[in-house]
């Protein structure tokens, strides 16, 4: 009778068991990655030569320490490089906690970009096929207390389903939604055609995060009317308006690179081509009234931004430019000139 006792019990248990790793939710588990090919650097510009290792997880808590001890407490960066693999097709959550700032690139595109300062965490929901996608996470420490942490888990399985905007498509004979009119094309136009999803987003800005115009499907063609600084977002023009959509998902007709550039400074301002520069931001930047640090502060420019460069001092110290409207003058080393000649650039006095 005991006997009979200890079987049925190990038996219950074992079912038990079975049950609990059946509907445990696997994609709910976080992912940290691995083998991180980690750059830490003695400024906030990502220059000079870095201290290179591998890390296992980007997920530290430096204190008012730093990484290394050639590495300041204060004002330094790091970037962190990793292929990493996903086993399964569907939308990933991925969370970014960080003090001060960091931005997180998938594929070569900006996921997620939070260089306000403070100790914040933010996530971002987006679609990614299965298999093997380069993550690039970079970092930047001002003062306090330092600190990042970067993870993604799989939300829900299974790929997107397609949806349109615009106008309701008008049935045909067997119900088919009929496609969506193009616009025409100039002649000689370098056109980019939908290669590599069903659905693209085109956005008001050459960001992930830009706000979602329309969606445009495989095998479409638009004429190509602008594109970013190093020709990862495309310019289009589609019917009625225009918008932006990743170079990734695109063919091209044409050189891409002879298409005007239309950098993006902040949120959907351009940059005013006849700029004899055009800078990015390597940080958090002051804009201030005069080219010195005791000067007034008058703005605020985030890390990554896309600025003219309208003047600059003679020792090449301090760059003007015009923010949202706002005239005043920048910190050159956290500069990095990615158009035009500053030769070109006028001396103010």
């Amino acid at each position: 009778m005991f006997r009979r006792f200890i079987i049925t019990l190990a038996v219950l248990l074992t079912v038990i068991s079975m049950l609990s790793f059946s509907l445990s939710p696997t994609y709910a588990q976080e992912q940290f990655g691995s083998n991180w090919s980690a750059q830490y650097y003695n400024n906030v510009s990502f220059s000079g030569t870095p201290i290179s290792r591998i890390d296992a997880a980007i997920n530290f808590s430096f204190g008012t320490g730093s990484p290394d001890p050639a590495i300041p407490p204060d004002n330094f960066s790091a970037r962190w490089t990793g292929t990493q693999n996903f086993a399964t097709a569907g939308t990933y959550t991925f969370t970014l906690a960080r003090d001060d700032g960091a931005r997180v690139f998938l594929d070569g595109a900006l996921i997620l970009n939070h260089t306000e300062g403070g100790a914040q965490a933010f996530t971002a929901d987006l679609f990614v096929a299965a298999g093997a996608h380069t993550i690039v996470v970079e970092y930047f420490e001002l003062s306090g207390t330092a600190s990042i942490s970067f993870s993604w888990r799989l939300s829900s399985a299974g790929a997107l389903t397609p949806t349109f905007t615009g106008p309701t498509p008008t049935p045909g004979p067997t119900n088919t939604p009929a496609p969506t009119s193009l616009p025409p094309i100039p002649p000689g136009a370098i056109t980019a055609t939908v290669i590599r999803a069903s659905v693209l987003n085109v956005r008001s800005a050459p960001f992930i995060g830009a706000p979602v115009l329309g969606r445009i499907r495989r095998s479409q063609t638009y004429a190509i009317v602008g594109r970013n600084s190093n020709a990862t977002w495309f310019l289009l023009q589609l019917s009625g308006f225009q918008a932006w959509a990743f170079g990734y998902y695109l063919a091209f007709y044409g050189n891409e690179f002879n298409v005007p550039v239309v950098s993006a400074a902040g949120s959907g301002t351009f940059v005013d081509l006849n700029s004899q520069a055009v800078g990015i931001t390597q940080g958090g930047m002051r804009l201030r009234a005069e080219p010195n640090t005791t000067s007034a502060q008058i703005g605020r420019i985030p890390w990554g931004q896309t600025i003219p460069i309208t003047g600059r001092t003679a020792d090449g110290a301090w760059y003007r430019t015009n923010w949202f409207g706002t005239v005043g003058w920048v910190y050159s080393p956290f500069i990095r000139i990615v158009e035009g000649n500053l030769n070109n650039v006028p001396i103010v006095p």
